[in-house]
């Protein structure tokens, strides 16, 4: 963890999409430098409610949203990149009608010139991207899909990247795969946000993790604690474990 505080600080976070009607009932967590966190939690909870209102796409009706002493509640997605958050969507995270690299280089859009070093960096990660840097992505398999959605976040090096159900609605297989991607990227030291529904899986591989219920938090601690407490397994991860 960084000795200078948090590198990202929720408080008290209250958001929705209607008047009226809140998601997020106060939702607060941390992430210090280098740290990957999970959120986990029951459908409805709130849990991709809380990357949307951090990274712009949710009004914040009170509380606040903080990069480093940088309070950034309320900027919009484009200024959130330029500071360093990237964010990967569970739905519709692709171009297909344009290449791989033509995606890639969407991700760049703000620094064009930062282009070609970055595609070196991704490729490393992920060299199907390079190999197949020609090929459209609506001829990519689902996994290769979110590799290239996570690639394309990766361009404009962020300091944070938040990843809303990166495994959702792919075979066991691929989901393997995006887990061993995430696992990947952490290793390269950057610090990762995941909401995710294959709770097991996604606290295995968490520094800490965040059990949110109702819109708020109900459960924080390690990963393996969340594992081991028997509150939570019979609360929580009976209805929420993946194979």
């Amino acid at each position: 963890m960084s000795e200078s505080g948090p590198l990202i600080q929720v408080d008290d976070v209250v958001a929705g999409y209607l008047p009226g009607v809140d998601i997020l009932n106060g939702c607060s967590l941390e992430l210090h430098t280098g740290e990957v966190i999970g959120i986990i939690g029951p459908n409805g909870a709130g849990k991709s409610t809380l990357l949307k209102a951090m990274f712009g796409l949710v009004d914040i009706r009170s509380g606040t949203v903080r990069l480093g002493n940088e309070d950034i509640t309320g900027l919009r997605p484009h200024e959130l990149v330029s500071r360093g958050i990237g964010f990967v969507p569970q739905t519709e995270n692709v171009f297909p009608r344009l290449t791989i690299q033509e995606n890639l280089e969407m991700g760049a859009f703000q620094k064009p010139a930062i282009f070609e070093p970055r595609f070196e960096v991704v490729a490393e990660l992920f060299p199907l991207l390079a190999e197949r840097r020609d090929q459209r992505a609506d001829g990519l398999s689902g996994g290769q899909r979110q590799m290239m959605a996570i690639g394309r976040a990766l361009m404009m090096d962020p300091q944070v990247v938040l990843l809303d159900e990166p495994s959702a609605e792919l075979s066991p297989a691929y989901q393997d795969q995006v887990f061993e991607q995430v696992n990947r990227i952490a290793q390269h030291g950057l610090s990762l946000i995941m909401v995710e529904q294959n709770a097991r899986r996604c606290l295995e591989i968490r520094d800490r993790g965040y059990v949110l219920d109702q819109g708020t938090n109900a459960y924080t601690g390690t990963g393996q604690q969340l594992l081991d407490d028997p509150k939570v397994v019979s609360l929580y991860l009976g209805t929420l474990m993946g194979s």
